[in-house]
C-alpha cells in the first residue's frame, strides 16, 4: 500500500507487516495557493467607501461637478492620505495619525494582549499499516494507555505500539472459535489492558509481564463491543443492550447490570469523576447513568434517557472542563453533534456536521473538540467550543475514520480507518509545561494473580 491508502500496483503481492511505518509524503508549499485573502484588520474601510461613493457620484452626475467642489476634494483627500489606489490590503496596516481623535493616537497602534495563533499542522505526522483493521462502526479497537503505549486490535491479535521508541510487540492472538477481537481498553495504570471477545467474554491481561491474568464470563450473552475503567471497575458493553460493571478484584466480578439499551451499546464513557456514565447504543438511544442509584435490584434506574439522536450513537465525550458537558455524536442517519447539560438533561446545541460522526475527543489544553467522520470527506474535524467554529479540517484517510485516541501529553491524536491506516496528527499543539505528570494507579490490581 502506497502512503494514501491505496493499493499500488508494486506491491499488491508484498506482506503487510502490522504498524510498519508508511512514507511521509509532504504537501509542495506552492499548492493550494490559487486565491489571495484580504487582511480585514488592515483595510481602511472609510476609505474604500468614500472612494467607491465618489465614483459613482462622478458617473450619475458628471455636470455637478464644479472648481470648488474639485478643490475641496483634492485638499480632503491630500488630508486623509487618500491619493491612493488601492482599497483592499494585503499587509498590515501602517502606523497613522488618529485625525479625527488626534488625543488617543498614541494608543491607536498599541499591541493587543490576544493569544498567538498556533499553527494546526494539515497532515498526518506519521503514518502506520494496520492490516486486518475490522471495518465495523460499532467496535471499539484502539486505545491509547498512560504509561504512552498504543493499543490496538487487528483481526484476532491485539498489538501494542510504544510512542516512545516506536516499538511494536504483541498481546496475544485469540482462536478462531472466540474471536476476533471486539474492543481493547487500557486500565488507568498503563500497564493492564482489557480485551472484549466475539464469544461474550472480557480477558485481562498484564503487559509488563506479558501473561493473563483472569478471563471475565458470565456477564453478557453477545460480543463484547465497549469496554471503559472506572479505577478497579470495568464496565462493558455488549450486543445484547447490557451494561455491566466488573469489579476486578474479586472473584464475582459483576457488581451492577444496567438495563436500558435494547440494541447493541457501542459508546461507554465515565465522568472525571467516576460519579457519572454515559452510554450510546444501536438503538439511536443515549443514557446518563449514576453511580450512586445503581443496584442489582433495580439495573433500569438511568438518571436520563435522551432519545435526541436518529441514528446509532457511539461518539460519547465528557467535557475536562465543565464536569456536566457532555458531547456526543450520531451515526449516518443522525450526522449531529450534540452537547447536554447532564444534571438536567437539556439539549444545550445541535450541530449538523454533513457526514456520519465515528468518534469525539476533547483537547486537554483548549476549548476544543475534535471528530471523525466517514463519507464523503472522511476527515477529522476541528471544532472550536462553543461557537462551534471549524478551525481546520484533516485529510488523509481513505475510508470512514472508525476510532480515535489521544496521547496521555493531550497533543497528539492516533486516528484508526475503513482503509487500514493508523495515522498520527499534532492536532492540540503543545503541553502546558507545569502539568502533572499523570498518577499511576497499581494497588486495585493486587489481587489479578490470586484470582482465576
Amino acid at each position: 500500500m502506497d502512503a494514501g491508502g491505496s493499493l499500488s500496483t508494486s506491491n499488491q503481492t508484498q506482506p503487510r507487516h502490522p504498524l510498519h511505518e508508511q512514507p511521509l509524503h509532504r504537501r509542495n508549499s506552492r499548492q493550494n495557493l490559487d486565491r489571495f485573502i484580504p487582511n480585514r484588520s488592515a483595510m481602511d474601510f472609510d476609505f474604500a467607501r468614500y472612494m467607491l461613493m465618489e465614483a459613482r457620484k462622478g458617473k450619475e452626475n458628471p455636470v455637478l461637478s464644479s472648481p470648488s467642489k474639485e478643490a475641496y476634494r483634492k485638499h480632503l483627500a491630500e488630508a486623509l492620505n487618500m491619493n491612493r489606489t488601492r482599497i483592499l490590503a494585503f499587509k498590515d496596516k501602517p502606523s497613522t495619525v488618529d485625525l479625527m481623535f488626534p488625543e488617543t493616537s498614541s494608543c491607536v497602534n498599541q499591541p493587543k494582549s490576544v493569544k498567538p495563533r498556533r499553527n494546526i499542522p494539515q497532515t498526518s505526522e506519521r503514518t502506520l499499516d494496520a492490516p486486518g483493521l475490522v471495518d465495523d462502526y460499532y467496535l471499539n479497537l484502539l486505545d491509547w494507555g498512560s504509561s504512552n503505549v498504543l493499543a490496538i486490535a487487528l483481526g484476532h491479535t491485539v498489538y501494542l505500539w510504544d510512542a516512545t521508541n516506536a516499538s511494536t510487540s504483541e498481546v496475544t492472538t485469540i482462536d478462531d472459535e472466540n474471536g476476533p477481537i471486539t474492543s481493547v481498553s487500557w486500565a488507568p495504570d498503563g500497564r493492564h489492558i482489557a480485551i472484549g471477545l466475539n464469544n461474550s467474554e472480557v480477558q485481562l491481561w498484564d503487559t509488563t509481564a506479558n501473561r493473563q491474568l483472569r478471563t471475565l464470563r458470565g456477564g453478557h450473552r453477545s460480543r463484547v463491543g465497549s469496554l471503559q475503567w472506572n479505577n478497579h471497575i470495568l464496565t462493558t458493553g455488549g450486543m445484547d443492550g447490557l451494561i455491566i460493571n466488573n469489579d476486578v478484584r474479586i472473584r464475582s466480578h459483576i457488581s451492577d447490570t444496567y438495563k436500558g439499551h435494547h440494541r447493541e451499546v457501542c459508546g461507554l464513557k465515565w465522568s472525571a469523576s467516576g460519579k457519572q456514565l454515559a452510554s450510546g447504543g444501536n438503538d439511536n438511544l443515549l443514557y446518563i447513568w449514576d453511580r450512586s442509584m445503581a443496584s442489582s435490584n433495580s439495573p433500569t434506574q438511568w438518571l436520563h434517557k435522551l432519545e435526541d439522536h436518529t441514528a446509532a450513537v457511539k461518539a460519547v465525550a465528557w467535557c475536562p472542563f465543565q464536569g456536566n458537558l457532555l458531547a456526543s455524536g450520531g451515526g449516518e442517519g443522525d450526522r449531529c453533534i450534540k452537547f447536554w447539560n447532564t444534571h438536567t438533561g437539556a439539549c444545550l446545541n445541535s450541530i449538523d456536521t454533513g457526514s456520519q460522526v465515528c468518534a469525539l475527543l476533547w483537547s486537554k489544553l483548549e476549548r476544543e473538540l475534535l471528530s471523525s467522520h466517514g463519507f464523503t470527506q472522511n476527515q477529522l474535524t476541528l471544532w472550536k467550543y462553543p461557537s462551534m467554529v471549524k478551525m481546520a479540517e484533516l485529510t488523509g484517510h481513505t475510508s470512514r475514520v472508525l476510532f480515535m485516541a489521544q496521547s496521555p501529553d493531550g497533543c497528539t491524536v492516533a486516528s484508526a480507518a475503513g482503509d487500514e491506516r493508523l495515522r498520527f496528527w499534532n492536532v492540540f499543539g503543545n503541553p502546558e509545561a507545569s502539568k502533572p505528570a499523570p498518577k499511576i494507579i497499581r494497588e486495585p490490581f493486587a489481587n489479578f494473580n490470586r484470582i482465576r
